[in-house]
């Protein structure tokens, strides 16, 4: 089975940028969560926690505006409208995690995707939720964006489509807890090598994906959402899991 690149910073993106996973916690986590758990699990009862948590993805600046998706039991629902175009929401283990921690109820992403990516590279994430929650296997969710994306129920990557990771609240997964804040950028179709990706000494990591007909660009900032330094924060939380 081939790893997905498609859902945030999923499969081959997450451990090419996030060395620090193990193979034998994704042993682990793939055994630990072999189903899916009782819904319950991957809602939050209070509403404005997940609604604060989505808005730390990016800056106040950005995200005070936002609009907020929450989890309901069938999708993504609208909790709070937006002014600026830009929709924070907070990604669970089917759309945010490595494949292991597919069905892992305790993953909260945080992510803010701009008017761009509102328009496509999020319809692609709210779909891939609806059939999660319905209880879809990886395999069956990936056999289902393919066929929607062949028959153009999904539409390409909108130019300009990025989004905001710089959340330090949150949990990726057990293959990997926490992610260094970062940025990321969505295209369809396009050749890593135009922006000199995965080049040593660049700092842009790419993956394209032609079976999902989307690249995307991973570009790690120095600074949290609040503004704190990014490095710190990770190194404590490394330290912390040792």
């Amino acid at each position: 089975m081939r790893r997905n690149c498609l859902r945030g910073v999923r499969g081959c993106v997450l451990f090419v940028l996030f060395g620090f996973a193990q193979l034998a916690t994704a042993q682990d986590a793939k055994v630990a969560y072999a189903k899916m758990a009782p819904i319950e699990q991957y809602l939050m009862a209070d509403r404005s926690a997940e609604v604060a948590l989505a808005r730390t993805a990016a800056p106040t600046s950005i995200s005070g505006d936002a609009e907020i998706l929450v989890m309901g039991r069938k999708g993504f629902e609208t909790a709070v409208k937006g002014k600026n175009g830009f929709v924070c929401i907070v990604g669970r283990g089917w759309s945010s995690a490595a494949d292991p921690d597919y069905w892992n109820p305790k993953v909260r992403v945080p992510m803010c995707v701009n008017a761009a990516a509102a328009h496509s590279y999020l319809l692609r994430v709210t779909k891939i939720t609806e059939l999660a929650l319905a209880g879809k296997t990886l395999e069956q969710v990936n056999q289902a964006i393919a066929d929607a994306l062949a028959k153009k129920q999904l539409p390409p990557m909108e130019p300009g489509a990025m989004c905001y990771m710089t959340g330090k609240q949150g949990y990726g997964g057990d293959v990997a807890p926490h992610w260094p804040a970062h940025l990321m950028f969505f295209y369809s179709d396009t050749d890593p090598a135009i922006w000199g990706a995965n080049q040593p000494g660049s700092p842009v990591i790419a993956v394209a994906d032609p079976l999902e007909h989307l690249t995307q660009f991973v570009i790690e900032v120095k600074k949290w959402s609040d503004g704190t330094d990014a490095n710190q924060g990770q190194a404590a939380k490394k330290s912390s899991h040792h």
